[in-house]
């Protein structure tokens, strides 16, 4: 896969580093020749430009990219990148970089972002994650708020232990995606039975959140 990301900064730099690690194409473009740093990133491309200009994403080609990455410090050319890159060179998917939680309501398909992952808001519902049990956690907000990526902790009482996964009578806009329990990543079966301290990972419209509750409580 082709990414390209937009700022090399600390983000930049650290989401390029995981890229190539896991064997993509990463193209880095900055303004700021102070960031230029190819050591950094070895296997990066680097190109030295200002991702907000219509000429300078195609002499870059990034109508040859999968997926684009606005991750600068700056909320303004974030939306600037993600409205370019969807209307004038059709990227499939558009990442944004959120950095002011006020901005949140901006990055949607109006602007041309598919997924905007705000880190104060990604950093509170880590905190969350981590200290809630038995309530249910929204980690993640997929394709301008259609669908969530939340988060149940069953607590040691739960009237679930021993059952099931196919005892849940989950919404039909709900999907159970994964169970942590312990070291384990359990992709769920129907025959799998639920133990309490279990991480039960969601994708579900923010409309039946309140159902998954439901369901999670009943014996």
């Amino acid at each position: 896969m082709r990414v390209a990301i937009a700022g090399a900064g600390a983000v930049g730099r650290s989401i390029a580093l995981e890229l190539v690690e896991n064997k993509h194409q990463v193209m880095l473009i900055e303004r700021d020749l102070a960031n230029i740093d190819p050591e950094s990133v070895e296997r990066a491309e680097w190109v030295h430009a200002d991702a907000c200009e219509l000429s300078s994403l195609e002499e870059a080609g990034l109508e040859n990219c999968d997926v684009v990455i606005a991750a600068t410090g700056d909320d303004k050319v974030n939306l600037v990148v993600s409205l370019l890159a969807k209307t004038e060179f059709a990227v499939r998917r558009v990442v944004a970089r959120v950095n002011d939680p006020r901005n949140e309501w901006l990055f949607g398909e109006n602007w041309g972002v598919d997924v905007a992952v705000s880190t104060p808001r990604l950093l509170a519902a880590l905190v969350e994650e981590a200290v809630a049990v038995g309530d249910l956690v929204r980690l993640l907000t997929f394709r301008q708020g259609q669908a969530n990526l939340v988060e149940v902790t069953l607590p040691a009482d739960t009237p679930l232990a021993g059952k099931p996964v196919r005892s849940l009578r989950l919404p039909s806009d709900a999907a159970l995606v994964v169970i942590l329990r312990g070291g384990r990543v359990i992709v769920p079966q129907p025959d799998d039975a639920l133990e309490a301290g279990d991480e039960m990972l969601f994708v579900a419209t923010s409309a039946v959140e309140a159902e998954i509750n439901a369901a999670l409580s009943r014996s």
